[in-house]
């Protein structure tokens, strides 16, 4: 096991903040293995990259020798966590939660050693939990306390509702640190207030107080906003590898390295020399945006994928030439010529005509190679390939 310090160190990669550093060492110190715990709600079937930072993180403790604890929230799932919401989150069903929970556990396992992960349900104790102890559990918090926490305090001030389900939400996933004996919990910033929560009802049972790695929510395409599938820019882990491969292509330069840091599994050793090879020019950034799609594609699809998607990505791009595969549309033109935009929506390569016509005035359409720029613009009937961004192609048949 490496030293103290030496783990410190890897652990701090990426983290925002540790709370309390100081403490951290000690532990690490005690020459055990120390129980390190990530909570997540199963809100989505599916993960993007974003939800694999805390994921890699654990990884991280992992390979240094420590207890992993992959917590699924199925039981707070069903309350909905209020975090950084101006509103309150409607809860799931339990199918949902459950459905969640069992792809959940099928992609960690692409990143985490399944034999030595420990996975946790927190309602195989939340479920058995009786009105008194639930009461019992709020005692030790106060109201003003949870009125401290950013988002309640806004809604507060500005008499939007709260419901008192809310304040629960933190007191249980505090208690999962209490029925495990955390030592350490992952949490992105946004969970800031409720891992201090544990720490406090820790303090309150008896026990040792954990300490937090908080870690950054992950910039999405766009390189601003949080990655996420309400705003489309996100990557999947599930993604086909060409598509998953284009997007990471499709990144600037500051991003990459910001993904280097918190998705790779370079060394830290390795990354402080990608970063002085970039700023010195002897890295081309194009080939270390490589490297990391070529990387973080065989995780999820394995080398050989990885391979193929990287040859189909550069056929495409740098070569011009059309994908293997483009996926066959039916369209029936009746003999005419169609609205270009009513097409696209009506083969739900769009959602909308408005979706459409937007994309026609960025530039973002091209009919059989060539650019199409004008929204009126009518496909006469026959077989067309019609290219959508970067990395879409259709072929649009007759019916």
């Amino acid at each position: 096991m490496l030293s103290p310090e030496k783990q410190l160190e890897i652990i701090k990669r990426g983290a925002v903040e540790i709370i309390l550093e100081e403490e951290l060492l000690k532990k690490l110190r005690e020459d055990r293995p120390l129980r390190i715990k990530a909570g997540f709600d199963p809100t989505a079937p599916d993960l993007h990259l974003g939800h694999t930072v805390l994921i890699e993180k654990m990884r991280q403790f992992q390979e240094l020798g420590h207890e992993i604890i992959f917590l699924i929230g199925d039981f707070t799932g069903m309350i909905g966590d209020p975090s950084g919401k101006s509103e309150t989150r409607p809860p799931l069903t339990k199918e949902q939660v459950l459905e969640n929970a069992k792809t959940y556990k099928e992609q960690i396992f692409k990143i985490l050693d399944p034999e030595k992960t420990r996975v946790e349900f927190n309602s195989r104790w939340m479920s058995e939990m009786k009105a008194e102890d639930l009461i019992r559990l709020a005692s030790h918090y106060t109201v003003a306390r949870m009125l401290e926490r950013e988002d309640f305090k806004q809604r507060w001030q500005k008499q939007s509702p709260i419901s008192i389900h809310e304040f629960i939400y933190p007191l249980i996933q505090g208690y999962d640190s209490v029925v495990l004996k955390a030592d350490v919990e992952l949490g992105g910033t946004d969970q800031r207030f409720n891992l201090i929560v544990g720490r406090e009802l820790q303090k309150e049972y008896g026990q040792a107080p954990q300490c937090i790695v908080l870690m950054p929510l992950l910039e999405g395409l766009d390189g601003v906003k949080k990655m996420s599938k309400s705003l489309g820019n996100y990557i999947g882990i599930t993604e086909p590898p060409l598509q998953m491969y284009g997007k990471i292509m499709s990144i600037t330069d500051e991003l990459m390295l910001r993904y280097y840091e918190l998705l790779s599994h370079i060394s830290n050793e390795e990354l402080e020399a990608l970063k002085r090879g970039i700023k010195d020019g002897s890295i081309h950034p194009k080939k270390a945006k490589e490297d990391l799609a070529m990387e973080i594609v065989a995780r999820y699809w394995g080398n050989d994928e990885a391979e193929k998607a990287r040859e189909e990505f550069n056929r495409i791009f740098k070569e011009r030439q059309l994908p293997d595969e483009i996926p066959e549309v039916l369209y029936s033109f009746d003999g005419e010529d169609v609205w270009l935009p009513q097409i696209l929506k009506s083969t739900g390569i769009c959602k909308s005509t408005g979706e459409a016509m937007r994309l026609i005035k960025q530039g973002g359409i091209t009919v059989d190679s060539e650019r199409v720029t004008d929204t009126q613009y009518r496909l006469s009937p026959g077989e067309h390939i019609i290219k959508i961004g970067k990395r879409r192609f259709y072929k649009i048949k007759p019916a």
